[in-house]
């Protein structure tokens, strides 16, 4: 745990994965996140094309931190949510830039969860914090993994409050999660690494 309070000193980057029900999930936790933040939320959930700008208009809405529209290159920078666009995977550059990949689906999605979370675990390592919520598919399961042994810190949502507990409840049983938290406690603990910073 001592170990899991130094990263948090050092977050970067907060890398938040869903599927079906982690709209819910995102809405009691994203709002209520104060300004300002020392690091960046990219949020990566499947979603059909149709539904493109219905999350981006919700969260900017909503909550007190300005919502980004990825576009390619686009810069990362704290105190923003980024929003990862439908039909894409979100890749993480040496530069701190944002990219998208048309290249095939993985687990049936595009972006995918697993792949964001090995790219941003290949570029922010210890300075990352992975967050994955409720969702119907084993998506993000082999992206917490990476996030782990590069010494970030991996977060589930606790498939009791998830509205589908398929996901959380596949990585909890193939990994090992260093916190499983409710959609309370999360928005408990993002605000706790903002107050280490």
């Amino acid at each position: 745990m001592e170990e899991n309070k130094r990263v948090i000193k050092d977050c970067k980057v907060v890398i938040i994965g869903g599927s079906a029900g982690s709209l819910q999930a995102l809405l009691q936790i994203l709002p209520f996140i104060e300004k300002p933040i020392s690091f960046a939320i990219v949020i990566v959930v499947h979603r059909k094309q149709s539904d493109e700008q219905t999350l981006e208009a919700l969260l900017a809405l909503k909550s007190q931190l300005k919502v980004k529209e990825v576009e390619d290159k686009v810069k990362l920078e704290s105190g923003f949510i980024y929003i990862a666009p439908s039909n894409y995977h979100l890749l993480f550059e040496k530069n701190e830039t944002l990219s998208l990949d048309t290249s095939e689906k993985i687990n049936y999605s595009r972006p995918s969860i697993d792949v964001s979370f090995e790219s941003a675990a290949e570029i922010y390592g210890t300075h990352l914090i992975g967050i994955l919520l409720s969702g119907s598919n084993s998506d993000g399961t082999i992206g917490l993994r990476a996030i782990q042994a590069v010494g970030g810190i991996s977060v589930v949502q606790n498939p009791l409050s998830a509205d589908m507990p398929f996901m959380p409840n596949n990585a909890i049983l193939h990994t090992t999660p260093d916190f499983v938290l409710s959609t309370d406690e999360i928005l408990e603990f993002i605000k706790e690494i903002n107050q280490a910073l």
